[in-house]
């Protein structure tokens, strides 16, 4: 894949050191090894001794680490072992609240992904995703939806995780970012449930989605790919745009350069 296209991020508990090479052997385009959710509050040292010894071990492995939120005791250390190591390739900002945040955790040279999380991740988005250092965006539906007090998979939290998408959408093109990618879809049995909700967020405009299991790999880069009609459908309209002309029609339809311009992207994202 394109250094810049990113349609999966695995994550992998920095707890179990052992599945960090299988994680990346899985196809997923990027492998964040987690410091924060996924480790206990009395793993937090030892989970950040298993990644040092990781990337000593390991130097030609790139990854992305989540550390632990701004506000956390190991914070602070964690964003030190990341600074050592070439093979961490840019830092997930859980619970993003402001531009000093990303700043702060930018300062050890590399990219920033926030994780829009909270009531004030979303009201400071537009400063967030223009500070110096931020990648690309993405939120987290679970914890953003006990913070606004949402009744989890209720039609009323959808809508307004809907919302918060488009938020997401606009300040990433706003701010000129790599494309933002969906939150984690947390049934790992759901294959079709997944496959929904990453078509859904691929229409929105989503690059792709963060994953919890290799198994959601594939189907979410399945679910990111056009149909054989719309590929048919784009084929026809770049092939029929090779005469010149500005405007034209095809099938009774007028085709111009944005239509042009949408049959070029469902182009790109079937290769």
């Amino acid at each position: 894949m394109s250094a810049s296209i990113v349609r999966t991020a695995l994550f992998v508990p920095a707890t179990r050191p052992e599945r960090i090479l299988k994680a990346i052997a899985s196809g997923a385009d990027r492998v964040i090894v987690d410091l924060e959710d996924a480790v206990q509050e009395n793993l937090k040292e030892r989970a950040r001794g298993n990644l040092e010894r990781f990337l000593s071990e390991t130097p030609d492995a790139r990854v992305l680490v989540r550390v632990n939120a701004t506000d956390h005791w190991a914070h602070a250390a964690d964003l030190e072992l990341c600074r050592q190591h070439a093979g961490v390739t840019a830092i997930l900002l859980p619970k993003a609240e402001s531009a000093a945040q990303v700043l702060n955790a930018g300062c050890i040279g590399k990219s920033i992904w926030p994780i829009i999380e909270s009531a004030k991740g979303l009201a400071a988005l537009s400063s967030i995703a223009s500070a110096r250092g931020v990648e690309r965006l993405s939120f987290g539906s679970l914890d953003l939806g006990l913070d606004l007090n949402l009744t989890t998979g209720s039609r009323a939290a959808e809508e307004v995780l809907s919302h918060t998408r488009y938020a997401v959408l606009l300040y990433t093109r706003v701010a000129g970012l790599a494309p933002a990618l969906d939150g984690v879809f947390p049934s790992i049995q759901d294959s079709t449930g997944l496959h929904d909700t990453v078509q859904f967020a691929r229409d929105m405009g989503f690059g792709g989605a963060l994953c919890i299991h290799p198994s959601q790999v594939a189907i979410i880069h399945q679910a990111l790919k056009p149909s054989p009609e719309e590929l048919h459908w784009a084929r026809r309209i770049i092939e029929a745009a090779s005469s010149g002309e500005g405007v034209f029609v095809l099938d009774g339809q007028m085709v111009d350069a944005p239509v042009v311009g949408r049959a070029q992207s469902i182009l790109a994202r079937g290769t």
